[in-house]
């Protein structure tokens, strides 16, 4: 029996550390052709590279999310080279964790910027793609923080990925038949989100939580896991957290 992730064309945005750069090596590694897009153009470089060299396909374009010109160019390199979009993972982040009354104005908006508004520009960029299509899988990386508000200081990063579980609602109810769509919601994983943080105190905190983080292809399993099912099954959330984890 054929791996049903074999042949898909995968787009990710940040691809170039943990659960994006995982999650590629997971599916090109099934027979995927992963596009990876992030800011930092050694790492991708890197990563492709391996992955070429163990005989899968990959490519990449240094690109931003907070820019729909940028994501838009991602898919459309997605589109070029392999003539075809599959799925789109939605998951770059920034936690930026901090009590409301420090007041990190430039950080709430750095996150907005990027875990809500860039999420928007993934489904700007590949929904034109997967209508002409009628085929198509968002996958969108939202947190428990979206499902319960991680307080004090993590508030605004909740807010964010509150709004993620409620786009990727939207978005399943608007789209769902031929394009599937599904949120993924993540605890501790191991990954450089939990160095997002400029309250030292705040940070401190965080480094220590995430000691109990689980490795990032846990959630690169997940991914597959979604990606693999029969098109007429759409597995629209997927909660996982470390065992010992109580939030």
């Amino acid at each position: 029996m054929s791996d049903s992730i074999q042949g898909k064309v995968v787009v990710i945005t940040g691809a170039s550390s943990g659960l994006g750069e995982a999650t590629a090596r997971l599916l090109a590694s099934r027979g995927a052709k992963v596009v990876l897009g992030a800011r930092r153009t050694e790492k991708l470089q890197a990563i492709c590279a391996d992955i070429q060299r163990a005989g899968g396909e990959a490519t990449f374009n240094t690109m931003d999310v907070t820019l729909l010109e940028s994501v838009k160019d991602l898919v459309d390199l997605a589109v070029q080279t392999y003539g075809k979009l599959d799925v789109i993972i939605n998951n770059a982040g920034l936690m930026s964790i901090a009590p409301l009354q420090e007041l990190k104005v430039d950080e709430w908006n750095r996150m907005i910027d990027i875990n809500i508004k860039g999420v928007l520009n993934g489904i700007a960029a590949a929904l034109p793609v997967f209508e002409d299509q009628q085929s198509g899988h968002f996958i969108n990386i939202s947190s428990v923080a979206g499902l319960k508000v991680f307080s004090p200081g993590g508030t605004v990063y909740s807010g964010t990925k509150f709004a993620v579980r409620a786009i990727s609602e939207g978005l399943r109810h608007e789209v769902g038949g031929n394009i599937r769509t599904t949120s993924i919601e993540p605890g501790a994983v191991d990954s450089e989100l939990k160095y997002g943080s400029s309250h030292q105190a705040s940070s401190d905190f965080v480094v220590d939580f995430y000691k109990q983080a689980i490795p990032a292809d846990s959630v690169a399993r997940a991914i597959a896991y979604a990606i693999e099912q029969p098109l007429d099954v759409d597995i629209n959330e997927i909660v996982l957290r470390p065992a010992v984890q109580e939030f």
